[in-house]
């Protein structure tokens, strides 16, 4: 009999797939990662069209990363994250690196300083599975300050062509998710409803859906292109808003606004 050849990364996977629907799952599917593309931490998120993500799994050396991830993200400001919204807009199963799919000033929305930033994570890759209708399973790969570096082009590759392999397996390990109840949220509404019922903030549908995008990291333009507006329309109902609300800054703004996500969660 021939004997099999060593390779840490197929051992692996095989112990995965042994482990779908038993215990330690999560563990062999880390240990896969590991092997393949050496992340610094991992955490697998149930989004649903209503109501907060459910938290599946969540492995890092750091506890900074997901210091603030119950009581900041899932609390609400899952509401403002990019990858949320690739649940809200239906986005196919598959790959998906944060500064790829990130709005154009992500960087510099205050989402990014206040929270984000002080995850330390420097680079996302995330599979992207839709285990039930209204269900989308996030299994994100991370590197944070423990490694200080970008996941390489290598790497990106071999998660595109893992892809297939681990969107089965999460689709086995997870088939009981409840279905999501009711419609897609519209945040905006969320959002608006919040502002009149705790500060007495009148606030139009078009207003609301800018300080959303806002608050994304949406820049003047970008808003323009996904509102099908103009840039000085945009500029407008900007201006509006801040003058309704009483404030003059993305931070005043974000500051106002976040507890009222957590309010809608």
């Amino acid at each position: 009999m021939m004997q099999p050849l060593p390779n840490l990364a197929e051992s692996r996977l095989a112990e995965a797939i042994t482990r779908v629907g038993r215990d330690r799952f999560e563990a062999a599917l880390w240990d896969l990662f590991l092997a393949l593309v050496r992340p610094d931490n991992l955490i697998i998120l149930a989004y649903r069209d209503a109501g907060p993500p459910t938290v599946l799994y969540r492995r890092t050396g750091d506890p900074q990363v997901f210091a603030e991830l119950d009581q900041t993200y899932v609390a609400g400001a899952f509401r403002l994250d990019p990858y949320y919204d690739l649940h809200l807009q239906r986005a196919p199963g598959g790959v998906y690196r944060l500064r790829e799919i990130a709005p154009d000033a992500f960087h510099r929305s205050r989402y990014f300083i206040e929270y984000y930033d002080q995850t330390t994570l420097v680079d996302e890759i995330t599979f992207v599975v839709w285990p039930a209708p209204g269900v989308s399973l996030n299994l994100c790969l991370g590197r944070d300050a423990t490694s200080g570096r970008a996941f390489t082009p290598a790497e990106l590759e071999t998660c595109q062509r893992l892809s297939p392999v681990i969107l089965a397996l999460a689709t086995l390990q997870w088939p009981g998710l409840a279905e999501s109840a009711g419609p897609a949220e519209d945040t905006a509404v969320v959002l608006a409803d919040a502002a009149r019922r705790r500060h007495g903030i009148a606030l139009s549908r078009r207003q609301a859906e800018v300080a959303l995008l806002i608050l994304r990291g949406h820049s003047t333009v970008s808003i323009a292109l996904r509102l099908g507006l103009s840039p000085q329309t945009v500029k407008v109902f900007r201006k509006q808003l801040y003058a309704r609300c009483a404030i003059s800054s993305q931070a005043e703004l974000f500051a106002l606004m976040l507890p009222l996500l957590k309010d809608g969660a």
